[in-house]
Formats: structure tokens, sequence, C-alpha cells
């Protein structure tokens, strides 16, 4: 399902373009109808008003919540039922922020991610991926969402871009508050100059070693490293939020100090923020994070060079919640 969609139904229920704003503004920001003076009843036209029952338990179906778990650094997990019956993870994130999915699966196979073990199995709907934020504020206030759960924002570009729409406007997020996040999908960033809500960028880098890259990321885009930052750069300069780079840490791949020069050496002097992600272990992969005294040390060696970097906390690693996790194990339980 898809935001225009919804924005059609509305309309041939004789909706007129307050009617449609008021009604999606209520469903994102989970608001009454209603004011205090005025009742819905007084203002939307008889066919909406009678339809709105229906209305509303479909959008309610778009996503409803399979099971939760909480982690022990306030971030939860969503394992989240579409209305197909496919699930989909998302995550409260400490301080008032969610993560969402934007696929069922993902089709860039990275080795170290269980989402991509089976390709993809479809595309969200942009209604369906506004659902997840919907869901996530009938537990507690999202001020931030972040496009980083299942799937490759870039290979579902046009109902990623529509529910960014809907949610730096009606869903009132701040648009450096709404973050995509991309292997390095090219015409990514030219549709997102081309966007009335620029959102703030998060780049998938994980090396500096194309070769290495190729072989981590086997259906990424075949972009360079330094081609990515590069693009990135302007894209930054154009929105004036900082890239946001990502780099899942790799015990004895890419946690090397000959990764340390090649991070220093594309993001010196670049408007850019270097996000260190220890590995979240997955049972049958071969792939470890390194200890957390390396990756402190990692991230002071890139300090003391001029480049700003975040060691992160992976979140849900105590509950075994990485992107994936959750759906795989609900399938064998069922």
């Amino acid at each position: 399902m898809r935001i225009h969609h919804l924005r059609q139904q509305l309309r041939d229920l004789g909706a007129l373009p307050a009617h449609e704003a008021r009604v999606l503004r209520a469903w994102v920001q989970r608001l009454p109808l209603g004011t205090k003076r005025r009742r819905a009843e007084d203002f939307l036209p008889l066919a909406l008003r009678e339809a709105m029952p229906d209305f509303t338990a479909e959008l309610q179906g778009l996503a409803r919540l399979y099971s939760e778990h909480p982690g022990e650094d306030d971030s939860v997990r969503l394992l989240v039922e579409l209305a197909d019956g496919q699930t989909v993870e998302s995550v409260l994130l400490p301080r008032d922020g969610l993560c969402v999915s934007t696929q069922v699966g993902c089709a860039v196979g990275c080795v170290f991610c269980m989402t991509g073990r089976d390709g993809l199995l479809r595309q969200l709907g942009s209604a369906e991926i506004v659902a997840q934020v919907v869901l996530a504020r009938s537990r507690r206030a999202v001020k931030k969402v972040v496009f980083m759960g299942m799937g490759e924002p870039a290979h579902n570009l046009d109902n990623v871009l529509e529910a960014i729409d809907l949610l730096g406007t009606a869903g009132a997020i701040g648009h450096k508050n709404l973050v995509v996040s991309t292997v390095g999908e090219r015409r990514v960033f030219e549709r997102l100059t081309q966007s009335t809500v620029k959102p703030a960028l998060a780049l998938s880098l994980h090396t500096t070693d194309s070769a290495l890259r190729r072989r981590l990321l086997p259906k990424a885009p075949d972009i360079a490293p330094e081609e990515m930052v590069e693009l990135g750069e302007a894209y930054a300069r154009l929105t004036g939020y900082p890239i946001q780079y990502q780099w899942t840490l790799l015990e004895g791949i890419n946690d090397t100090d000959a990764e340390l020069a090649g991070i220093a050496r594309l993001l010196a002097g670049k408007y850019a923020v270097m996000n260190l992600i220890p590995y979240n272990n997955v049972d049958g992969f071969a792939y470890r994070r390194p200890t957390w005294e390396r990756a402190a040390e990692m991230a002071r060696t890139l300090h003391r060079q001029g480049i700003l970097t975040k060691l992160r906390h992976s979140a849900g690693q105590d509950v075994e919640g990485g992107c994936g996790q959750l759906r795989v194990r609900a399938q064998a339980d069922g």
C-alpha cells in the first residue's frame, strides 16, 4: 500500500485537501481527528465520515506488533507483521529514535547480514513504512527515523521518498532527523537533491578497499569508496548535514591499521561523521566483532587525525536481535 493510494481513497470519498491533510496528520502523529472546539463530524464530508471506521481499520492493519524484545540499552526490537502476513523488524532506539525497514529481505547480500541471506522477497509500500512509525508511536515518542532496518532503501526509492515526504511534513519530524542509509546507489544522490524533504544521509562504507568491498557487499553497486565519499560530500554541502559513514567492525577484516589509514585519507577535511559499529554476532556466521578495547582504540586514533568518530553500540545485541534475526527465529518457531 502506498501513500498516494490512501490519498486517492480519501479524495474518492469527497475529501478536500484540508480534509486529506487532517486525516493523514492524525494518523501519522496519533492525534484525534477532532479538536476541543470542533468534532470531526462537523467538518468531514458525510461519505468520508461514514467510511472512517473501515479506513482506520485498514491503516491499523498495515503494521501490527507480532512480538517485542526489550534490550538492556533502552532499545526495543519490534517484529512487525504486515497485512499479508510477512514480517519485518523495527527498532525503538534510545533518545526517541526509530529504525524502520524498507523491504522484506534484501538483494544486496552483504555476507555478514542475516537479512540478505534469502534475498529480496518484496518491497514495502510507503504506507507500510510510515505504519511502522505509527506503531512505534503507540509505545513511545518518535522524533527521529532512520531507514537502516531490513532492506536497501535505494532499491525501493520511490516508496522511501514518499514516506519521507509525509514524515517530514504531516509527521512533524525534522528533516535532518530523517536518515536514509544506502550502500551507495548513484541515483540516490541525484534523487535526494530533488526532494522537497531532504533527509540526512548515511553511507555504508565498511572498507576503503574496493576489492574487499566487492567481497563483503557482493551485489552492491560497483562504486569505489573514493567516488562514494565525493558524492556524499557534495550532498552534505548542499543540505548542511554531515554524512554519516557506517562501518560495521569485523574482527581481522576491516579493523586493521591499513583501514584506519584509508579512513583518514578519505575523510580528511570532509563534512562527515564516522560511525564505528561492532558487529552483532549471528549464529552460523563466521564473522565476529573485535574487542571493545580495539574498537575504542580505532575511534581514538581517528579522532587524533581529525576525523569525528562515534563508537556505536549495535542495538539489541543482548537479545540477539540484529536485522533479520527476529524474523528468522519467528519463522522457525512457526
